[in-house]
């Protein structure tokens, strides 16, 4: 039977990016994890926060099987939401509340992924109306995409912190280059920028066409 072989691969790709993802909160400082560090605000608790709320909709909403069986909170995704309200930690929501609801949203999705069949349909209620059926398959490699791609901007986010890089404790999966090195390799890469900025190269959207 394929079906047990392909959940279990792809929830363990969801899983590492969950894993990923948590982990580029470790050692930091309260300030740390909620500062903006890009124009649109972009934080590692906001980032947690948003991954929570994606899998409980996906795989809650989505499916009838609802996490808040009353009201839900204020930043759900709702016409009364603040606009980016599911991306940023409030001063009364605090690490462990977030971190702690992402937890249980891996117990409540992965409890929906064991129940269901692959091709077991529902509907996302947000979506426009003509293609809100979709598949738990479809929705699986959805939130695996969102998990991974907000792993890597929390990655990056680390690193404008504290300098901290990989992909996974343990695994970092970059050349293993002392912090000379890198500034070496990050001088040269500014160099070759600056050439052809200035024109002793040839740009994206240079010539004729």
């Amino acid at each position: 039977m394929v079906e047990p072989s392909a959940k279990a691969d792809l929830l363990r790709y969801l899983q590492e990016g969950r894993e990923a993802l948590l982990w580029k909160l470790d050692g930091l400082s309260e300030y740390d994890v909620r500062r903006p560090l890009t124009p649109t605000g972009t934080n590692l608790l906001g980032l947690v926060k948003h991954l929570a709320g994606v899998e409980l909709g996906y795989f809650g909403d989505t499916f009838g099987r609802p996490f808040f069986v009353e009201e839900p909170p204020a930043w759900w995704y709702t016409e009364d939401a603040e606009p980016n309200a599911d991306m940023w930690a409030t001063a009364d929501e605090s690490r462990d509340d977030i971190v702690g609801l992402y937890r249980r949203a891996w117990e409540h999705s992965d409890c929906t992924i064991a129940t269901l069949a692959l091709d077991a349909t529902g509907h996302v209620p947000w979506w426009p109306r003509e293609r809100r059926e979709v598949t738990l398959h479809h929705i699986l490699v959805r939130v695996i995409s969102d998990t991974q791609r907000h792993a890597g901007h929390a990655d990056i986010v680390r690193e404008l912190i504290d300098g901290s890089v990989g992909q996974q404790d343990g695994k970092p999966a970059l050349h293993p280059g002392d912090r000379a090195w890198w500034e070496e390799h990050r001088n040269r890469l500014e160099r070759v920028a600056r050439d052809v900025g200035d024109g002793n190269g040839i740009g994206i959207g240079d010539g004729d066409g």
